[in-house]
């Protein structure tokens, strides 16, 4: 009977350390997917952090001439304007007319290579995204709100506005307003 209380006791023993194992057992693979987890949210933290910094230079890439190309472009509408204005039959200017029309073209292949385009929206739709309204002029041979006048082009920076194309609009002509005498 000693024996059977012994063997008894080695069992509720082995027992109880078998439930301290499982609970064990239990907590360390709730360590472990804890631990996984965490792992796995700062390896995305890390991704993250690499993707926004990736995305930051090459916004800052794409736009560092952002100021620089905006200072440029009144030397651009300068020498457009001196080719508007010069007449190409005037012998005294030819020469001088030609070194500013290659002038230009160069300036404008060296901006093209860096992604900056002129918006000269000339005949169509107005866009209030890349245009500035100036003045509104009534046209019955256009569409309403079509560009009939471009004061000053307008520019993009890799399809970002560096400034808007200043315009006058198109809009329908007035319906005539009937006179005195038709009215009575």
């Amino acid at each position: 009977m000693a024996d059977d209380q012994l063997n008894e006791k080695d069992l509720n023993a082995e027992e109880a350390a078998a439930v301290d194992n499982g609970a064990r057992v239990q907590e360390l693979e709730e360590q472990l997917a804890a631990a996984k987890d965490q792992s796995l949210r700062v390896a995305a933290e890390a991704q993250n952090s690499i993707r926004r910094a990736e995305q930051e230079v090459d916004k800052a890439r794409k736009f560092a001439l952002e100021k620089f190309s905006s200072d440029l472009l009144p030397v651009i509408d300068s020498l457009e304007l001196a080719l508007a204005h010069s007449s190409a039959d005037d012998e005294h200017v030819k020469q001088i007319r030609e070194g500013v029309e290659l002038t230009l073209k160069m300036f404008q292949d060296t901006l093209k290579r860096y992604n900056l385009e002129a918006v000269d929206p000339h005949g169509q739709p107005f866009n209030p995204e890349h245009h500035q309204a100036m003045a509104m002029q009534e046209n019955a041979e256009v569409e309403p709100n079509s560009v009939l006048n471009v004061f000053q082009k307008g520019y993009l920076l890799n399809g970002r506005l560096l400034r808007p194309a200043m315009v006058v609009v198109s809009k329908a002509p007035a319906a005539p307003q009937p006179s005195i005498d038709e009215k009575a």
